[in-house]
């Protein structure tokens, strides 16, 4: 399979198809939205606009959101259409935040580093109150508060274990490096995010011991495909892990009006 069925599949079973059990997915005529239940922000993951409708369209979905008193992402794709779809989400107040790489890896063409036992003291997490360490190693690597996130992610841990898992690397018994995977049903796919390591413990293989992990557990459950939206300073170690790139995806962010 090409990179460009590929990207397809993802577009098929990532964007247009994919379920969240905390959101409402809703099927409008030129988009798919998402709007959180519980925790976090709305989503428009996919949209087929053209130079006619497209401002309406992002108009509509403005006026949508700001009705049930809710920010939300546009999350795009460089093949997403019309071609300056990102100029006219900032024409309406969007701000867009990084752009990352998408990269996928067949599991199948994975290499043998990424399936050897795993040498470095990895668990994966299941009690909520681990997340605390979670937190700590993401808001240090980051600098930015996670608590929306951590609320979800303790929920999921409690309501639906199966559909994620939560990844922490210790040195000597100090949590150093975390990350995560998600699954969904029907999907090939599945995700990884969150990858982080203190600064004072990179270059010791952490990050790659926690891609191994996930990749592990991927193959153990059938999934075919990793993807990850990779930042700069991810994106050269999946790649040297096999890793191939697809297309540029960046979000675009609208707070509510008060």
């Amino acid at each position: 399979m090409d990179k460009h069925q590929i990207l397809a599949l993802h577009d098929q079973h990532q964007r247009i198809e994919i379920e969240y059990r905390t959101m409402r997915r809703e099927v409008a005529p030129d988009v798919i939205r998402h709007v959180a239940l519980k925790h976090g922000e709305g989503m428009v993951l996919y949209s087929h606009l053209n130079t006619a409708n497209a401002d309406r369209v992002i108009a509509e979905q403005i006026a949508y959101y700001q009705q049930i008193g809710q920010s939300f992402e546009w999350k795009t794709y460089d093949h997403d259409t019309p071609g300056d779809l990102k100029d006219r989400l900032s024409a309406h107040d969007f701000q867009a935040e990084e752009p990352e790489a998408l990269l996928v890896l067949d599991i199948d063409a994975a290499p043998s580093i990424l399936l050897q036992p795993i040498t470095h003291d990895v668990r994966r997490i299941t009690d909520p109150d681990r997340l605390e360490e979670y937190r700590r190693i993401q808001e240090k690597v980051w600098d930015e508060p996670i608590d929306w996130q951590v609320a979800a992610l303790s929920d999921d841990l409690i309501n639906d274990p199966d559909h994620v898992g939560v990844y922490i690397a210790y040195a000597t018994g100090v949590p150093v490096s975390a990350a995560r995977i998600s699954f969904h049903d029907h999907s090939p796919f599945a995700g990884l995010w969150g990858g982080s390591t203190l600064a004072e413990y990179r270059g010791r293989g952490f990050y790659t011991a926690l891609l191994a992990a996930r990749l592990q557990e991927a193959r153990q459950r059938g999934i075919r495909y990793l993807v990850i939206d990779a930042s700069p300073m991810s994106r050269p170690i999946v790649e040297k892990n096999g890793f191939q790139f697809l297309t540029f995806t960046q979000p675009f962010t609208w707070h509510v009006k008060h």
